[in-house]
């Protein structure tokens, strides 16, 4: 049973591959052009795009990969209000901060651009009782995602295309981001490893509020070796498991999620540890707890301020055409083992803090015995 389910859908890609693009009648061309629209209105920043994802969620929580989707989209944001935060100011150039933005900006802007009308077409077909799949072709979307589309419609199976989508957006940023030479050159080769034994940007973090203690918590895992695609496919997936690998938490994450409007401030889930006001003032040297996971702040609150007060809406060029998706092999990728995740992030993820605190003090102190 478990090798003729892959066997069908190893021709079923190949179908895809060999598939000829359709007509479209006048009624297809007008929800093209209306998802198009929808897809770039949501698409202005971090914010809108996250949020955008939730809302989607809330109408169809059948599309898991909506949520995850959001909850990444979430640390997108805040690691890109970090590079303007505390700490990292005291770590990089203005230059550098920069660079490191929009190489998140990039991302999060065409996972969106290529994701968000595979969703609106799942709502449309919905609305009209009958697949539109066929018109993913047209949104420029990889023909790898057409047979799970056609799959999901007919089966409902979730994690399925769940991991479909996690391998789609993987691919479709590779040669876009991760291995675009102006990224490399800026990003990859520099920042990155510059800051990779204390940066706080490799942790994914899903907070959530617990029923009995009503303390906000977080759970989650750290990236590694993010410039191998497989290797970011295994992270999603091992994230996706430990999203939906409880379901009381899982809930409880859900409804952290629409309760917490997302601002790009690390406030919003620990508003005893950060906030989107600076209190530490000029030349004073901020104080951290001990344990900054205690909640017990000794001094100034660490400063996160809110995306809209960081960093200006970016332009963005058109994506990169292209289809990432030629041959069939890739199919190992939704059957390939992966690391499962404890979830137990919070300890590791206040350490960072302390390491990055030392580590900005040290900067400061160096700059102004000079």
């Amino acid at each position: 049973m478990f090798s003729s389910k892959w066997r069908y859908l190893k021709k079923e890609l190949k179908a895809s591959l060999k598939a000829e693009t359709e007509d479209l009648s006048n009624d297809e061309r007008m929800l093209v052009y209306e998802i198009r629209r929808l897809t770039q209105q949501e698409n202005r920043n971090n914010i809108t795009r996250t949020m955008a994802y939730l809302n989607y969620f809330e109408k169809h929580p059948e599309v898991h990969w909506a949520l995850l989707a959001h909850l990444v989209s979430r640390n997108a944001g805040w690691n890109m209000t970090d590079l303007k935060g505390e700490y990292f100011p005291k770590l990089l150039t203005e230059k550098e901060a920069e660079d490191f933005f929009l190489f998140l900006e990039r991302g999060n802007w065409l996972i969106f651009q290529d994701a968000f009308p595979q969703l609106l077409l799942y709502d449309a077909s919905l609305k009209s009782g009958r697949s539109l799949f066929h018109l993913l072709d047209e949104l420029n979307v990889s023909r790898f995602m057409r047979p799970f589309w056609e799959r999901f419609w007919k089966n409902g199976h979730s994690e399925e295309l769940t991991k479909a989508l996690i391998i789609n957006e993987q691919h479709y940023i590779e040669e876009r981001v991760v291995k675009n030479p102006a990224y490399m050159e800026t990003m990859m080769d520099k920042v990155m490893f510059k800051l990779q034994d204390v940066l706080a940007m490799n942790h994914i973090l899903f907070p959530y509020v617990t029923s009995i203690q009503q303390k906000t918590k977080i759970v989650g895992g750290t990236v590694h070796h993010f410039s191998a695609v497989d290797e970011r496919i295994y992270l999603g997936r091992s994230l996706y498991g430990l999203l939906y690998g409880v379901r009381s938490r899982l809930n409880q994450i859900i409804n952290w999620c629409s309760s917490h409007a997302h601002t790009g401030s690390r406030k919003d889930f620990w508003p005893q540890l950060f906030n989107n006001v600076n209190e530490t003032r000029p030349g004073q040297i901020h104080e951290m707890a001990v344990n900054p996971c205690s909640r017990q702040q000794k001094g100034p609150k660490i400063y996160s301020p809110r995306l809209e007060n960081a960093w200006e809406d970016w332009p963005h060029r058109d994506a990169e055409e292209g289809d990432w998706f030629s041959n069939v092999h890739v199919l190992h990728l939704m059957k390939a083992g992966m690391k499962e995740f404890r979830g137990d992030i919070e300890p590791i993820y206040c350490r960072t803090l302390e390491e990055i605190e030392l580590a900005s003090q040290a900067k400061n102190t160096l700059f102004h015995n000079k």
